[in-house]
């Protein structure tokens, strides 16, 4: 399936290296032309006779090591690739991409190609999560890099948490889908909404929620790479806009209501992961309010409930709507589904460990208006995303083509809670 393309995988030091061996045998084998550039460090963990042996060709190590007079090695490989993948990606490698630096054969090569990269980092858990890391990442993403999100385990330090490469298989999917994709969005507007809603009290004090935004990020990205024109509309995230996506941004409640109804209706498909906050302050003071006494009440009134409008006015759009729980997960759900007049919701219990906000973890329940559709076990929540894209993708696709789908009874099973938070992002 890859034959003709040429890939170009970098290696770097780590113990992870030995995963890049078996990825190579599998280009290989799908008939790509593989040519690998190994780290110093990289040679620490693994000999590059394994990779030629496994590939065919000569490992480029030294950048000043000119096996061909009649081309400069790392320029030539640079022009020669249609996708450089580095597996494992160091933190240090992920640095150097992000600031541009070129001091070895792989980052000098990096620098030169204007092929797409793909990065699949491994690293100490608190080294993938270190606030510069994160941001070296967030500013590769935002040049179009793609990236292999790591698994989480056992690693090879000792720790348990998110820093594994991920399989060999894993990452060669991700490649095959590169070169062949499957895009059933293809030329279809997709509307996500994610991240909570800020309002405000005062200049200085605010109701928000814990929402940081991943689940509704993630979605976004999934649509993106399935094919579809995506529009995120967020609340305030520091998170990294998925390349290719519009980003929009809101503050309140009434702010996301306004910007997400005047694009409905040339819209086919809604992912309404943001958690909106069921109310507001009924006056928003222009200056700081100052002590007074030993209590304060503020008057709140409701917010409208976007969910509910986009269910009421749908004509030909799909909507996905959100819930996140606490108890009686599937019957808060199963009655939200009902009242909102959503074609699919995804539930969680956000009580639960890795389901909660600010996870990349989710475990969730995804019901139509029949019932219970499925309920996936734990996973990342890009994983979970593409899962729910797919899925909705698919129901919308039957519904076009004529296919029954239950419709909503008339009874409302479980108390009318507004606008629950969704689930955690």
């Amino acid at each position: 399936m890859l034959s003709g393309k040429t890939i170009v995988v970098g290696v770097c030091g780590g113990i992870a290296a030995y995963k890049a061996a078996a990825l190579c045998s599998k280009l290989s084998q799908a008939g790509a032309d593989v040519r690998v550039i190994m780290t110093e460090s990289a040679v620490q963990f693994i000999t590059p006779l394994t990779f030629q042996s496994l590939t065919r060709k000569p490992v480029a190590v030294d950048t000043f090591d000119e096996k061909e007079a009649a081309v400069i090695s790392h320029i030539d490989l640079a022009d020669r690739a249609d996708l450089v993948v580095v597996a494992p990606a160091t933190a240090n490698m992920i640095g150097k991409m992000a600031h541009g630096l070129a001091d070895d054969m792989l980052s000098t090569t990096l620098l030169a190609t204007t092929a797409p990269v793909m990065v699949a980092p491994a690293m100490n858990v608190h080294m993938y999560t270190h606030p510069a890391v994160a941001d070296n990442m967030r500013v590769l993403q935002e040049r179009g890099v793609l990236f292999v999100e790591p698994g989480t385990g056992q690693l090879a330090c000792g720790y348990v948490g998110q820093g594994r490469l991920a399989e060999p298989e894993e990452i060669f999917a991700r490649i095959a889908a590169y070169f062949q994709p499957d895009t059933p969005l293809q030329g279809r507007n997709v509307l996500v909404t994610a991240g909570g809603t800020v309002e405000r009290i005062d200049p200085v004090r605010y109701i928000t929620n814990d929402s940081s935004g991943k689940m509704g990020y993630a979605i976004a990205e999934a649509a993106k790479r399935l094919g579809a024109n995506v529009t995120l509309v967020s609340g305030p995230s520091a998170l990294p806009v998925p390349a290719g996506v519009e980003r929009i941004s809101v503050t309140s409640a009434l702010d996301m209501y306004d910007k997400v109804m005047a694009r409905f209706e040339k819209t086919d498909l809604v992912f309404k992961a943001a958690a909106v906050a069921d109310y507001r302050p009924a006056e928003q003071r222009e200056q700081k309010m100052k002590k007074s006494g030993e209590t304060l009440t503020i008057e709140l009134v409701k917010n409208p409930d976007i969910l509910q409008a986009l269910g009421e006015a749908k004509t030909r759009q799909f909507v996905v709507g959100f819930a996140a729980e606490t108890e009686r997960v599937d019957e808060y759900a199963q009655g939200k589904l009902l009242r909102k007049k959503c074609d699919l919701l995804v539930a969680n219990d956000v009580s639960m460990q890795g389901a909660g906000f600010g996870t990349d973890t989710n475990v969730v329940r995804i019901f139509d208006a029949g019932g219970l559709v499925e309920a996936p076990p734990m996973m990342t929540k890009a994983a979970i995303a593409e899962h729910i894209v797919r899925l909705a993708a698919s129901r919308q696709q039957m519904r076009q083509q004529g296919a029954e789908t239950p419709e909503p009874d008339a009874e409302e099973p479980g108390a009318d809670k507004g606008e629950t938070p969704c689930s955690p992002k």
